[in-house]
């Protein structure tokens, strides 16, 4: 089904418009990118559907994408790893915190956890963009604790539990996702700007 898309789409446009091998290369795997996170996003929002909970699926992925896009994070280099590890996080750990009761107490711990975490490893970067500008790193984590506290502010202001779960759920997923554990479990170098760096110093 992939190959049949990249095949039709660049024909398509290759119909109108002549490119260089380079550029077709580079073409093709845009169209990719394009094509997996279609389909990622199709099979994510039917198992939401069959859940019920394809309100809640929604707004956590665009809660957290407001804090993703200043603490950056882990991202999958094959499409089956993409796949599992958004099921996890935007499927899985809502399901859970909807399903469970937790007391105010356990709630205000995860977020002050989640909130430690971003002080430690925000913003995490990756191997293909290294964050090698010192001050950006830093605003990018003054940023995204800020964003961890309004979220937490949020939950304890509206001290709503349909809220607090889609809130939690956001704040924990950035966690996952800058977590050195998750770039160890897949295999992948943390703190890239440090490699960078050091190839700059040469």
């Amino acid at each position: 089904m992939k190959q049949l898309f990249l095949d039709s789409s660049m024909n398509l446009i290759c119909k109108y418009q002549s490119f260089s091998d380079y550029d077709k290369k580079k073409l093709r795997y845009g169209l990719e990118g394009i094509y997996l996170t279609i389909t990622k996003l199709v099979i994510l929002l039917i198992l939401a559907i069959l859940l019920n909970m394809f309100k809640e699926f929604i707004l956590v992925t665009v809660l957290f994408n407001i804090i993703r896009y200043t603490g950056f994070g882990f991202h999958a280099e094959k499409s089956y790893q993409c796949l599992f590890f958004s099921t996890f996080n935007f499927i899985a750990i809502p399901f859970l915190l909807l399903h469970i009761q937790l007391s105010d107490f356990i709630v205000y711990t995860l977020c002050a956890v989640c909130i430690f975490h971003y002080l430690l490893f925000a913003p995490a970067d990756t191997k293909k963009r290294p964050l090698s500008n010192k001050k950006k790193r830093i605003i990018r984590k003054v940023l995204t604790v800020m964003i961890g506290l309004c979220y937490t502010l949020a939950i304890v202001l509206l001290h709503n539990e349909f809220w607090t779960d889609i809130l939690l759920s956001a704040l924990i997923c950035e966690v996952v996702f800058i977590s050195p554990i998750t770039y160890l479990i897949f295999r992948q170098p943390y703190n890239n700007y440090n490699v960078l760096n050091a190839r700059n110093s040469i």
